[in-house]
């Protein structure tokens, strides 16, 4: 995917470079329309991230999508709430829906839930100038806005009528529920009957200050660790009888993958580790303890990590490379490593740039410059990456903020209007 990638990303560079073109009246009418409600969105998107809505907080989850619920409930949608099997453990998702005959049928995706849990110390709603801190305010709350804004512009015009436009807002994004069969298996069923997929996830400013959309992702994937070593007295560590222990065995594993398992675009990253002689990990709460004393040699080591890739060729070669080095232990010790998947990668594909050109036209005919694509490995994992192996697809389009997942999360305000001008203005050319 990487070389494919690069090679379409310079093929369409021409039709990212097309002159802009005047607006029409009723493009005009649009673009007004979203100017109007600005303040008022602002306003809807505070409401929002002042909800706590941290995915394993079903009640926030809920509370939000239902805030939600009513605004395309008065965009004249037909709205529902999926539930999930209660032993997911999941809110479950937000499903609004126009049926039309006019354009393109289209599927819009956004995120009700955030990583900021019920217990979270992170501030709610703080303005400062023209950034606004907050929980989830960029991801994904701000961009769930951008949808609405853009559906209202397009109502307020009177050219929302007769479009087949379909909104899923899921309530498990950051930690998608498993089955992922059954958690995404409506965002499946949705993409295979739809003409084009987009999501509104925060868009990457260039380093020029210009948006960006995003063509491709990479993979999100899983790594675990599983280190034993002998337990015994801490005197006898390094000795033919006692070996090196657990702690070693797992520093010699990591340090291998950290030197040797390199590749553009691929990442690996142990977010846990827990090490002693007694250890317990709950996968559901992702929190766990340990037991050990100084002077004993720990027996055991669990780590989880977060693996990424481009594609499934860079995968496997760097499953492989990885089994190789857990299998070359230290005396004493041994060390298994094991995989899971989580989100497939996004390729990036004609059709994919195709919707970039569309959407960089919009923007530059609206006087806001041109959008080029940003790197799929700039990108971490997105729900789009389960609809667009069926569809064309385009994601990055909501707002623009930085520290994303950390106490600093913020959003420039004035992206949040331009956001919106872009995709209102795409939705009327794509829905004609």
């Amino acid at each position: 995917m990487q070389r494919s990638g690069g090679i379409l990303l310079l093929a369409m560079a021409a039709s990212l470079n097309a002159a802009a073109a005047p607006l029409t009246a009723t493009e005009q009418r649009i673009v007004a329309e979203v100017k109007a409600q600005s303040a008022g969105a602002l306003a809807l998107l505070e409401t929002s991230v002042n909800i706590n809505s941290g995915t394993m907080n079903s009640a926030g989850v809920r509370d939000v999508g239902v805030l939600y619920r009513k605004e395309f409930d008065q965009l004249g949608f037909t709205t529902r709430w999926i539930d999930m099997p209660p032993a997911m453990q999941r809110a479950g998702h937000l499903l609004a829906t126009r049926e039309g005959k006019q354009g393109k049928r289209l599927l819009l995706l956004g995120h009700l839930d955030t990583v900021f849990e019920a217990d979270s110390p992170v501030q709610k709603w703080v303005r400062d100038g023209d950034r606004v801190r907050g929980q989830g305010v960029s991801d994904m709350k701000g961009g769930n806005m951008v949808i609405v804004q853009a559906l209202r512009a397009l109502q307020r015009a009177g050219v929302l009528d007769n479009t087949n436009i379909t909104v899923l807002f899921t309530g498990d994004e950051e930690n998608a529920g498993d089955p992922k069969s059954v958690s995404r298996g409506d965002m499946v069923d949705l993409a295979k009957r739809s003409d084009a997929v987009l999501s509104f996830e925060a868009q990457i400013l260039a380093a020029d200050g210009r948006a960006t959309g995003t063509v491709g992702r990479r993979a999100s994937s899983s790594f675990e660790l599983d280190i034993k070593g002998k337990q015994g007295h801490s005197s006898g560590i390094f000795s033919q009888g006692s070996g090196y222990g657990a702690v070693y065995e797992a520093a010699r594993v990591l340090d291998g993958f950290r030197q040797q398992v390199i590749e553009p675009g691929l990442t690996f990253n142990p977010g846990v580790i827990l090490g002693g002689t007694d250890v317990n990990y709950d996968s559901t709460l992702s929190r766990g303890n340990a037991f050990g004393k100084t002077n004993v040699i720990a027996n055991t080591v669990t780590i989880k990590g977060d693996l990424r890739y481009l594609d499934y060729p860079q995968r496997d070669r760097a499953h492989a490379r990885m089994r190789e080095i857990a299998a070359a232990s230290l005396a004493g010790t041994s060390a298994t490593v094991s995989f899971g998947e989580s989100y497939p990668p996004m390729a990036v594909t004609p059709g994919n740039m195709k919707l970039l050109a569309l959407y960089s036209q919009a923007s530059d005919d609206a006087g806001l410059g041109k959008v080029d694509a940003v790197p799929a490995e700039a990108r971490g994992a997105g729900d789009i990456q389960f609809a667009a192996p069926f569809v064309d697809s385009l994601d990055g389009l909501g707002v623009s903020g930085n520290g994303a997942h950390s106490p600093s999360e913020d959003l420039e305000v004035a992206t949040l209007e331009r956001a919106a001008i872009r995709a209102a203005l795409m939705l009327y050319r794509m829905t004609r």
